[in-house]
């Protein structure tokens, strides 16, 4: 059992930054054994894979939109997940959600994560 509390969210102008934060909590298997994700949902669209990062050999993989932007890391003695976003677009503008998932490597599908944050609105106007 896993909690995952996302925070870091925000009202940004274009080319601004943010730093998004996920904090896990709870019993069970260790925060370290956890492929931690960012996913998005804008208005309409469905939600999108961001970036996961592995536990097993830090494997990192994003999607192309934002890579060169935003950069996903962890913490696993805090038990936190962070997603670096700079030079933000409008298009950006999303719920983002961390997640956790017990599956190998990297996954990108968002049924192959099992825990989800509440979500932290990120709104970037022009």
């Amino acid at each position: 059992q896993v909690q995952l509390v996302d925070s870091g969210g925000g009202l940004v102008q274009a080319g601004g930054s943010l730093r998004l934060s996920c904090a896990a909590s709870g019993s069970g298997r260790s925060f370290s054994t956890y492929t931690m994700g960012w996913f998005r949902q804008a208005p309409g669209k469905e939600r999108e894979f961001v970036a996961a990062i592995s536990w097993t050999d830090g494997r990192i993989y994003a999607t192309d939109s934002v890579k060169g932007r935003f950069t996903i890391s962890r913490d696993n003695a805090k038990n936190t997940v962070y997603l670096q976003m700079n030079s933000l677009k409008p298009e950006d503008t999303a719920v983002y959600f961390c997640a956790a998932s017990v599956k190998p490597g990297v996954p990108t599908r968002q049924y192959d994560y099992a825990y989800w944050g509440q979500g932290t609105q990120v709104t970037v106007s022009s």
